[in-house]
């Protein structure tokens, strides 16, 4: 399958995929560093202390206080960027719009070209029932193309321990980085929102795309049917109208808990109806987080 589109990715190209915090860097980029450096960015004063650079003096300060004050900037920094992707065999339900496993490689391998585009390094996890591969965040032609020969070769199957793999990732990347989760978060809300925490408690950047189908919310069901679960050998027959009224509160009550935790964690959160074209999911990603970087600038100043 073509996993990237080069019309769509011309139109995104003209949109930076920003950082909601500070990073952490070896080179020059266009994303806030956590440490104080050199740019046009003022961040705070400091006392001057024997042996900093007095270029930095700020002399209308010393004119008004009589004390020797020292200007910081913001230092711009390279953004680590891991993509979290769900490979477990609920990702491969595909109703009147394809699958949601097709749906999550276009967005991940648009998504690992844009950050490698604008020099950032990309790296690549995906999970089922284990970590199944783990690229590690770098910046080059050949490892974006070894990005996307994974995905074209990675099938959705098995279970998902999407809590385990959150809390491992968190531990295992070192640096803090702007972390991608692309899932349809088919696990206990609770033991979610712990594995989110975990990530921010990490300082990670962490947004989450969550993939539905529009048959998962609409229960569009008229006779009785078989449902099946992909990733177990349960089954049930049963007419739909009877279950109707409990699914719909369940599912509401589901989402309405992952919202207000990831509210609360301060995680990026994407719900995603997989009708909607990839490229529009991604261009409003990446306009929302152009905004809010926008505002913490001004807010800063």
């Amino acid at each position: 399958m073509d996993l990237v589109d080069s019309a769509v990715l011309a139109r995104l190209s003209r949109l930076a995929v920003q950082a909601r915090v500070p990073m952490s860097g070896s080179i020059n980029g266009i994303h806030r560093s956590a440490t104080r450096g050199s740019s046009v960015e003022f961040a705070e004063y400091r006392k001057y202390v024997p042996g900093d650079d007095i270029k930095n003096l700020d002399w209308r300060v010393y004119a008004r206080t009589d004390r020797f004050y020292i200007k910081e900037f913001e230092a711009d920094t390279n953004l680590r960027c891991c993509i979290i992707l769900d490979t477990s065999a609920s990702m491969g339900f595909a109703g009147d719009h394809g699958s949601k496993f097709d749906y999550a490689r276009r967005l991940a391998a648009t998504l690992a070209y844009l950050l490698a585009h604008q020099g950032d390094a990309v790296g690549l996890l995906s999970f089922a029932e284990k970590t199944l591969t783990d690229i590690p965040p770098r910046n080059s032609a050949s490892h974006l193309r070894h990005i996307f020969d994974t995905l074209k070769t990675i099938e959705p199957k098995g279970g998902s321990e999407i809590v385990q793999t959150l809390h491992e990732a968190a531990e295992r990347v070192s640096q803090r980085a702007l972390v991608v989760v692309i899932s349809d978060l088919f696990t206990d809300p609770t033991e979610l929102l712990d594995g989110f925490q975990h990530m921010r408690f990490r300082k990670h950047d962490l947004a989450v795309f969550h993939l539905l189908d529009p048959q998962e919310l609409a229960f569009s069901f008229d006779r009785p049917i078989r449902f099946v679960d992909m990733e177990s050998s349960f089954s049930m027959i049963t007419d739909p109208s009877i279950i109707e009224t409990d699914y719909r509160h369940a599912i509401q009550q589901y989402l309405d808990t992952v919202t207000r935790g990831c509210r609360e964690f301060n995680v990026d959160y994407q719900r995603v109806l997989i009708d909607t074209d990839y490229e529009k999911t991604l261009a409003s990603f990446l306009l929302q987080r152009a905004g809010k970087s926008a505002a913490g600038g001004r807010a800063r100043s």
